[in-house]
Formats: C-alpha cells, sequence, structure tokens
C-alpha cells in the first residue's frame, strides 16, 4: 500500500479497538441484575428481550436522537421503569450500572500495543457514534481528546463531526486519517468529508474478511488489524525520514 502523509488519525472506537457485541450483552445484562436487587417490578415486566425490543422502538420514535445513544437509553429506562410502578428516581443510577458495564471493555489482542504505537508518531483523537468513555475505559492518556456524536450533535457519516475533528487538530482534512470498521459510517463518511480513511477489516469467527462492497469509492488503507496499522505507519514515518 502506498505511503501518504498523515498527521493526525482520528479513530472509530466499537468494532475497531473493542468489539461491542460482547459488551452491550455485559451491560444488559448488569442492568438486569441491578433492576432485579432495586426494581423488581421493573426487572419482572421488562426480561432482556422485552428491554432490548423497546429501545429498538424508542430509537425508531426518535429519529431526532439518532446521535445520542445516551439519551435513547435513558428514555427507554424512564419508559421501563414508570410502566412497571417504580421509582423513577430509579433511572439515574440504572442507567449508571449499565454504563459502568459498558464501559468495560475487553481489547481486541493487538488493540492496546498498536494505539501505543500510533500515538507515539501522530496526535490520536476518538471519533465515535457511540458513547464509550474512553477516561473510564483508561485509554484517554493516548488521545487529544474524544469527539462524540452525542456531544457534536450528528453522527457519522455527517461530514461535520470529521470536519470538527480535523479544526480540533488544527489539521486539513487530507492530512488526517480515519480508521474504522464500518463501511458507511467510517470509510465512506471519511472519503466525502476529505479525509483519508483506513478500513478495518477484522476477519470473523472463520477467519474470513469482508468484500468492499462499493464500485465508487475505496479505503485509502485496508488491514484486518490495527497492528497491521502502526506497521504501515511505521514504515511511512521511516520513509519520510530518510527522505527528509
Amino acid at each position: 500500500m502506498h505511503a501518504f502523509p498523515v498527521r493526525a488519525i482520528t479513530l472509530d472506537l466499537d468494532d475497531t479497538i473493542w468489539p461491542i457485541a460482547p459488551v452491550i450483552v455485559r451491560a444488559e445484562t448488569a442492568l438486569g441484575d441491578w433492576l432485579r436487587e432495586h426494581a423488581p417490578r421493573t426487572a419482572a415486566r421488562w426480561p432482556v428481550a422485552a428491554m432490548r425490543a423497546l429501545r429498538d422502538r424508542v430509537a425508531a420514535e426518535h429519529p431526532q436522537l439518532a446521535h445520542d445513544f445516551t439519551r435513547q437509553r435513558m428514555i427507554t429506562l424512564e419508559r421501563m421503569i414508570g410502566e412497571a410502578g417504580d421509582d423513577l428516581a430509579l433511572v439515574a443510577p440504572a442507567f449508571d450500572a449499565f454504563f459502568a458495564a459498558r464501559c468495560d471493555v475487553q481489547h481486541y489482542d493487538d488493540s492496546l500495543d498498536a494505539l501505543d504505537r500510533l500515538a507515539a508518531r501522530v496526535p490520536l483523537a476518538a471519533l465515535s457514534n457511540g458513547n464509550a468513555d474512553l477516561a473510564r475505559i483508561g485509554l484517554m492518556h493516548l488521545f487529544a481528546f474524544q469527539l462524540g456524536a452525542r456531544e457534536h450533535g450528528a453522527a457519522k457519516p455527517a461530514p461535520s463531526i470529521f470536519l470538527a475533528a480535523c479544526r480540533q487538530l488544527g489539521c486539513e482534512p487530507v492530512q488526517v486519517l480515519h480508521v474504522g470498521d464500518d463501511v458507511e459510517m467510517d470509510v465512506v463518511g471519511a472519503h466525502r468529508a476529505g479525509l483519508r480513511s483506513c478500513w478495518i477489516n477484522r476477519p470473523d469467527e472463520a477467519g474470513d474478511t469482508r468484500p468492499w462492497p462499493r464500485d465508487d469509492l475505496r479505503p485509502d488503507l485496508e488491514f484486518t488489524t490495527l497492528a497491521a496499522l502502526a506497521d504501515w505507519l511505521d514504515a511511512a514515518h521511516a520513509t519520510d525520514t530518510a527522505a527528509a
């Protein structure tokens, strides 16, 4: 893959640095356990499957909150606890129980070392539609800042969130490499905002990677791990140093 100048990197979080599906399962389980102890009527009325279905309905009913997973979850809890007849004062601590588990992530094996290597080369910024808290997760020291869709007011693939990150980094979009797993949110979004893009295409349990699905554009880079991206960046910086 060809080298090009990279002055900063923006990074997606969920399914790029850690897998999100098991995190949400654990968080919903933790929430269910908390409700059984503190709001038993709510727990009885809303088992996990019903809670997930309600969460999906809330998302569909509030398209204006597509960028705000925290508010969607809070509305879901307000409805669950209210309809069950438990005390609405329990909504905030219930969310806290969920969110603590949501921030208890298990990184991909290559992620932590790769992030250390990337951060040693260029500034990193987290750019996520999710609501993970890098300070609680213990990674904030590697990042210049974290910009979430909730804080920005719009979600990827909207160009505005990419451009806001570039402004905060003090870089032109073409100088910034956005890294993520999602074809539309990450690669297409970054491309349309004028950033370089790197598609992290991790193998599935069978060892298979996804074929690139579009004919109109491609990512500038494609790797199966963040470690491979770190290797590329190391080589690119070595080339820049030799040329200088």
